[in-house]
């Protein structure tokens, strides 16, 4: 090993001379670059600019290793020459703009990037502090780190006051060298802050470790706080994106930027032969299509091609008759022989179009695109047969090079570009888009490479095998930090340092690495629709015309609809409560020992329901929707069989078939009448419309979801046959903790074989890795590198389908509320209420002075200057200094808070009386109360408060100031009356709660206090779509129970219980009968459970993947349309968040359109 380099001396002693080279010419020659660096200090000036020290750190490593530390391994040394890839930005122009945008967009972005900082920065340290309540104490949560602990039950662990675990009784004792071998990953608010991170980047890797506690609080942070928490990282993104656009522009606008060149068509549009030659008349017949019977053969060619792709995934289906096997391929050699002479044809009649009618025009037209497709879909084939001499396989056991001919057949689907023409639409895409493309993507590649290499030096020993086996090579590390970077986090158990550096990874570089796709995705939508000339029309809706001539039905109709008094007003409203408190009765009645609680309320909801039914049923001919000019008994009948009917009659019906016949057959099936409850849900959809919109949102975008719909299923069906073509044979990639029948088939040692058997297994599988996650990670390089290609092209272009459907969804809405609505007065903001309209109404008044005299008046305005400035907003020396003083209490607090969690500092002050936190707290405490108390008086003079001391209390600086200490007054008054000890955990979430003192920094920068306007601003799209992503999540929950409650890939039993028994049960119920208190389910098992679980997966977080079948379906809905959709209301909150507090130019926009 010359020089102490390793096996790769010669290339780096050559690359080390060639580098070193260079960068002393470029510090010779850095005065001709910038003249600033002329003579000898202008070279030192130069010393510390970006790429000289780039160049340094790719070449001194090599001199420190080879020369002066020779006996060291100095493994950080080695790292720094992975700066050489940030050399290549040199290689061209552009591609130095790459960093220096991230100076711009913190530019651009500095007067609104604080404020969604304080608002993601609190939002984590605050479910951190949640998280770290109600799971420090839980055994499930803790983890052995050390290499020589092997795998121990935690439940046999003990976890002390402070915080420490001990698993000695578990078989892992504590050592000299380390005296913790085992830990709970949330013994601290610091320790529980990466994992809530990782949660709020919407990961879950500990998706079924959770507490009870703990699933309650990622459901919060599932449904709403990982919105909230976007927002730094989306306003960052979305920066990077508008400096790219408009550096674009400009180019586009000087002409530095060519246009981009739109392909043709594969043949002459309009063209038609002459039918004088033979030739002719089959070039009109297949290319022109020019006949009837032209378009017949088209049609039936498509159905053949569809016919051939569903022979193939059928044909990877085992233990099928052999006759089938055959019957396929005898199909696929009719068929090849089909495609074969129709390409013959082709080939030989594109002679007489002008595109083709040089010398080499029929070589040209086998090198277009779809000529290529129809090439390789045949030519392999007749290879295969030529060389092996057997068209008919009779088992279906196939050879890999079999398998690879045999999915070619995936390719035919592309003919359909030929119709749709999406493909073409996306190489627009790229070639309108190449510069950015081109900055954004190589920026991308660089810091993959980079943090890959960082991970690999942080993780390579890390103690916990699977880690080490992830990160044991650099190409390994790039696997992971690929997922990283597009925003998955499939590993948790970190160093130190690798939770740092995943932390930035989730932080900034998603965003970077993500706009690529973005761009890819947005370009695509853009010319699609421009293309399909779609636009939301607004329609007018029409005014519903009551029949006049049946005085009972009519009162009858506006009764049920809360039309006309006051009365039929609060029934309807009494229904909304009726029906929200009934699903919940509902859902808790699924969970083990509360079967039959709150049994009334369902016969009370239930009769209710009857009596509404009944009173809709007598009013239907009053009904516009049902009115057929007098004829009563055929409009009830219509009005039986309507989406609103059935919904009514299946919330209801089962409950009295149930009644009717306790002991019969409904027994079995009491389960899935239970869930019939849920559909009163969709009831709500009579008062907000949701569901009942789909329809016009499918109308409005059917253009463009024909389109991309066609690349998305074409792109899931080629990638599925993909990876069921790289993974069918792999028997290495074992599957950890995954069952055996029925699922897999197998009966031990399941591997990533097992799981992709099939293409159908395959498809399902692909489907989830399309909507960006990845649950799955044991993959062969083959199959990474198709993963790969997936993450870079197809996630882009799969979104765009559900991505249409959100956007039309938030058309439809809003053209509607646009209607029921006026528009804003020019002085009005979105989302103003009665305080911003009172506030502006006294905006040029003085306040009223005070009864108690002047002199009180005096003491007020002094101390409302002092506290919160004078009218044109300036602050004195004093009041300067006070605000720097309670800030700085402020952030003591949250670090108070922080470091008293942990149990090292907690143990070693003690919770005697008197202790270091105790004196800060009632430090602390005296601060806030004067402060809290100076504001209330002097809030008669201060115009924020509006006058008056009842308004401050009531508004959010009122109650953060009053919440910042009545905690430690409640604490202390129910420990001096006994009620709690001062050393329970009772109290410790009383002292936990003194991290919402963060809070009280929205004095100096807003961002909470606006919430309220932030939901008036969207109130009209947050309530259909908000009702349309309840439905969705509860629907959906429901279904998961029914169909995975006795899935056996969730079932765990006793060690006393033999594996193949213990999975041979039908349900779960049935083991624990046979073994009582063995066995037993870890998810699904209710739902509140499923809930819990399918918040996580509409965030498009599959934490638990292998379904049942009929699960799959449900996983799969949602991976097409249940995200996107459930995904609407948080998507308008940010927009709306934005608006109100100035994120967005959409109002600029608007006022310049105006």
């Amino acid at each position: 090993e010359f020089l102490n380099i390793g096996s790769t001396s010669v290339l780096e002693i050559v690359t080390i001379a060639v580098f070193s080279v260079d960068y002393l010419l470029r510090v010779y020659l850095a005065d001709l670059e910038d003249p600033k660096f002329k003579g000898i200090w202008g070279r030192i000036r130069y010393l510390p600019t970006f790429f000289s020290l780039v160049d340094l750190a790719s070449t001194v490593p090599f001199y420190v290793d080879s020369f002066i530390l020779r006996d060291s391994d100095l493994v950080a040394s080695q790292f720094l020459r992975m700066f050489r890839l940030f050399r290549m930005m040199r290689v061209e122009g552009r591609y130095d703009t790459a960093l220096t945008m991230f100076d711009d967009v913190f530019y651009n972005q500095r007067e609104i990037l604080g404020t969604a900082l304080f608002v993601g920065v609190t939002t984590w340290t605050t479910v951190s502090s949640l998280y770290y309540l109600v799971e420090r104490r839980s055994t499930e949560m803790i983890y052995c780190g050390a290499g020589y602990c092997p795998d121990i039950d935690t439940s046999l662990c003990e976890i002390d006051y402070w915080g420490f675990t001990d698993c000695t009784a578990a078989g892992c004792p504590p050592t000299d060298d380390d005296p913790e071998p085992c830990y709970n990953l949330y013994r601290s608010i610091p320790s529980a802050s990466y994992f809530s991170l990782l949660n709020l980047f919407g990961e879950f890797p500990l998706i079924d470790q959770h507490s009870l506690g703990g699933k309650i609080v990622g459901t919060l942070v599932a449904v709403v706080a990982v919105a909230i928490f976007a927002i730094p990282t989306s306003i960052i993104g979305n920066g990077f994106e508008d400096i790219i656009y408009k550096r674009h522009e400009e180019s586009v606008a000087a002409g530095l930027t060519p246009s981009a060149s739109r392909e043709d068509g594969q043949v002459t549009s309009g063209f038609l032969a002459t039918d004088s030659t033979a030739r002719g008349r089959w070039y009109n017949f297949l290319h022109a299509r020019s006949s009837y019977g032209s378009g017949l053969f088209d049609v039936s060619i498509n159905i053949l091609i569809l016919g051939t792709v569903f022979s193939f995934m059928l044909d990877t289906v085992s233990g099928l008759p052999g006759g089938i096997y055959i019957s396929l391929d005898v199909f696929e050699f009719l068929a090849v022989i089909i495609f074969t002479a129709e390409y013959l044809a082709r080939f030989w009649s594109c002679k007489e179009d002008p595109k083709y009618s040089g010398k080499f025009g029929r070589l040209k037209y086998m090198m277009t695109f779809l000529s290529i497709v129809d090439l390789l879909t045949v030519v392999p084939y007749w290879i295969e047969v030529s060389t092996t001499g057997r068209i008919v396989t009779p088992t279906g056991d196939s050879s890999t090079l079999s398998i690879l001919v045999k999915s070619l057949r995936l390719l035919r689907l592309l003919r359909f570009e030929r119709y749709t023409h999406a493909f073409t639409t996306f190489d627009d895409v790229i070639s309108e888009n190449i510069d950015i493309l081109a900055v954004t993507g190589f920026s991308a590649v660089i810091l993959w490479i980079f943090f890959a290499a960082i991970l690999y030096f942080t993780e390579r020993d890390n103690p916990d095998e699977e880690m080490a086996a992830n990160y044991k090579t650099i190409p390994d590390a790039m696997w992971m930090t690929l997922l990283n970077l597009t925003g998955e986090s499939p590993l948790a158990m970190y160093s130190m340092y690798g939770k740092v550096i995943t932390g930035i990874l989730g932080l900034a570089a998603t965003g970077l690495f993500g706009i690529p796709i973005g761009v890819l995705g947005a370009g695509f939508e853009t010319i699609v629709a421009e293309r399909a000339g779609e636009t939301a029309d607004e329609e007018e809706e029409e005014a519903e015309n009551i029949n006049p001539d049946f005085d009972f039905e009519v009162e009858s109709y506006k009764f049920v609809n809360g039309i006309g008094s006051t009365f039929a007003k609060w029934f309807e409203i009494s229904i909304y409560l009726l029906i929200v408190i009934s699903v919940a009765v509902g859902i808790i009645q699924t969970v083990e020992g509360y079967e039959d609680a709150a049994g009334f309320i369902e016969w009370f909801a239930v009769v209710v329901f009857t009596i509404e039914y009944i009173i809709r049923f007598v009013g239907v001919p009053a009904d516009p929707l049902f009115d057929d000019k007098g004829n009563w008994l055929v409009c009830r009948l219509r009005f039986i069989v309507s989406f609103y009917s059935i919904i009514d009659l299946l919330a209801i019906v089962p409950f009295y078939i149930a009644e009717a016949a306790p002991d019969s057959w409904v027994n079995n099936y009491d389960e899935m009448f239970r869930m019939l409850r849920l559909l009163r849900l969709v009831k709500l959809d009579k008062y907000i419309p949701s569901i009942t919109l789909i329809d016009d949102v499918v109308r409005l975008k059917r253009e463009s979801l024909k389109i991309a719909g066609y690349a998305a299923i074409t792109l899931w069906i080629i990638f599925a046959g993909l990876l069921y073509l790289t993974e069918n044979k792999d028997y290495t990639n074992e599957i950890d903790d995954v069952p055996f029948e029925p699922t897999y088939g197998c009966d031990s040692d399941c591997t990533m074989a097992d799981r992709f058997q099939n293409f159908f297994d395959s498809m399902f599988y692909t489907g989830v890795h399309l909507t960006g996650d990845y649950p799955i990670t044991t993959y062969t390089w083959p199959a990474r590198f198709v993963n790969f290609f997936m993450v870079i092209a197809a996630v882009g272009v799969v979104s765009i389908p559900s991505g249409l459907l959100a956007n039309g969804f938030m058309e439809i809405v809003a053209s509607k509320a646009k209607l029921r609505s006026g528009e804003l007065t020019a002085d009005m903001v979105a989302g103003d209420d009665w305080y911003d309209i009172r506030l502006r109404e006294i905006k040029n008044l003085d306040p009223p002075p005070s009864k108690f005299g002047p002199s009180m008046d005096k003491w007020q305005i002094s101390v409302n200057e002092f506290l919160n400035g004078k009218e044109d907003g300036t602050l004195s020396t004093a009041a300067n200094m006070s605000r720097f003083f309670i800030f700085t209490v402020i952030i003591l607090n949250v670090v108070a808070v922080l470091v008293e969690s942990i149990p090292e500092v907690d143990s070693y002050v003690g919770n005697e009386s008197g202790n270091f936190f105790d004196v800060f707290e009632v430090f602390s405490v005296t601060v806030f109360a004067i402060e809290y108390m100076l504001r209330l008086f002097c809030a008669p003079k201060n115009k924020e408060a509006l006058y008056s001391p009842l308004i401050y209390a009531t508004t959010f600086f009122g109650i953060v100031d009053f919440l910042s200490t009545a905690p430690w007054f409640i604490q202390q008054a129910v420990i001096g009356l006994g009620w709690i000890d001062a050393d329970s955990d009772v109290a410790m979430i009383f002292r936990i709660f003194r991290i919402f003192r963060m809070l009280q920094l929205e004095d100096f920068i807003t961002a909470f206090s606006k919430l309220d306007n932030v939901f008036r601003a969207s109130k009209d799209v947050l309530k259909a779509t908000g009702l349309l992503a309840l439905i969705i999540w509860v629907g959906c929950g429901a279904l998961f129970f029914l169909f995975e409650e006795n899935n056996p890939n969730f079932r765990t039993c006793d060690s006393s219980v033999p594996e193949e028994i213990c999975y041979s049960f039908a349900s779960t119920l049935d083991c624990d009968m046979e073994y009582p208190g063995l066995c037993s389910q870890d998810a699904f098992t209710n739902v509140p459970n499923s809930l819990y679980y399918t918040a996580v997966f509409l965030g498009g977080e599959w934490g638990v993947i292998d379904f049942t079948w009929p699960g799959r379906f449900v996983c799969l809905f949602l991976c097409v349309a249940g995200i996107a959709m459930y995904a609407i209301p948080i998507g308008i909150l940010f927009d709306s968040f934005g608006v109100v507090l100035g994120l967005s130019d959409d109002e600029d926009e608007d006022d310049e359109e105006n």
